[in-house]
């Protein structure tokens, strides 16, 4: 059944309910976003459409990735294509019609628009295969003020025989962390899913704390350790040895470096993500014999950092 949002305010105009649980419900939806992936096996560009939520009742229509495209190839380079776009940016801004004054947030105060279906697709690209996550529909959520571990529901192999759906977990988003400080995963696991070629280990979120943006987790590496006893005595044991290792990364400030005038949330061109420099700080030595009777010794990160 098709469905229309409407805004309804006073004769007024003094008072809007942004919290209307009609709009909540209809204007939370997914929108499309083209993102560049790289080059097919044939050398073709591939853009994927991986889907975005927006909550805001009577946008603008955005423009089709097509048309984008259009506009795009008018222009002898990406420098004049953005030179063009400032350009129309300075010029006399448009009034501000009713409708885009009514451009309200429909999930209310304490709820964010995020996907509540995704799926993950495999796409073959000349420098070999990757997964890209696409968004398949959109709700409004409640923005939680703890940091636990979230449901996140991903299906692989999309229509096909081995389509599986799993809960591969994430962490809320909490509101009211300290500055710095991120809800993330600390404790993982793994799912089997069944291929053409026998199965794919699948990375699993089990819990979540709140950390700065470059922290460690535990990691357990096993080893055979021999051991003399006064006695005399040889034995054989296993040694439990916690690792650890770095997650997060160090990237600050706003990737975007040209935004749409009309629609502040949408980026035109985005600059390269850094690589992660969250890297090990401290550490400790594990000495021990093995069971060649060699000493040998295992490094154990203590602490993580961001590096210049």
């Amino acid at each position: 059944m098709f469905m229309q949002c409407f805004l309804v305010t006073g004769v007024s105009g003094k008072h809007t309910d942004h919290r209307n649980l009609f709009t909540q419900r209809v204007c939370c939806k997914r929108q499309s976003h083209f993102v560049y992936i790289g080059q097919d096996i044939s050398g073709s560009p591939v853009s994927v459409d991986v889907g975005i939520c927006r909550s805001h009742c009577g946008a603008a229509s955005r423009p089709s990735h097509e048309a984008g495209q259009q506009e795009y190839s008018k222009h002898s380079s990406m420098l004049e294509f953005l030179r063009s776009k400032k350009t129309r940016t300075r010029g006399p801004a448009a009034p501000e019609s009713p409708d885009t004054l009514n451009q309200l947030p429909s999930c209310g105060m304490n709820q964010v628009c995020e996907p509540t279906g995704m799926r993950v697709d495999r796409v073959l690209l000349l420098q070999g295969p990757r997964e890209v996550e696409v968004i398949e529909e959109c709700h409004c959520e409640i923005k939680l003020t703890q940091c636990i571990r979230v449901p996140a529901l991903r299906t692989y192999y999309s229509e096909t025989p081995y389509e599986t759906v799993i809960d591969v977990g994430g962490c809320s988003r909490s509101k009211g962390s300290p500055e710095g400080f991120s809800c993330v995963p600390t404790k993982f696991d793994s799912a089997l899913v069944e291929t053409p070629n026998k199965v794919d280990l699948i990375q699993t979120v089990v819990a979540c704390e709140l950390k700065e943006s470059c922290y460690r987790v535990p990691y357990v590496e096993y080893y055979y350790e021999i051991v003399h006893h006064a006695d005399g005595v040889k034995e054989e044991r296993l040694k439990e040895i916690d690792v650890g290792r770095c997650l997060g990364g160090c990237t600050t400030g706003n990737r975007c470096l040209l935004r749409s005038p009309t629609d502040p949330e949408m980026c035109h061109l985005w600059a390269e993500r850094q690589s992660s420099s969250c890297v090990p700080q401290g550490y400790e030595s594990h000495s021990f014999l093995n069971q060649h009777g060699q000493l040998r010794t295992v490094l154990s990160i203590t602490s993580c950092f961001c590096k210049n």
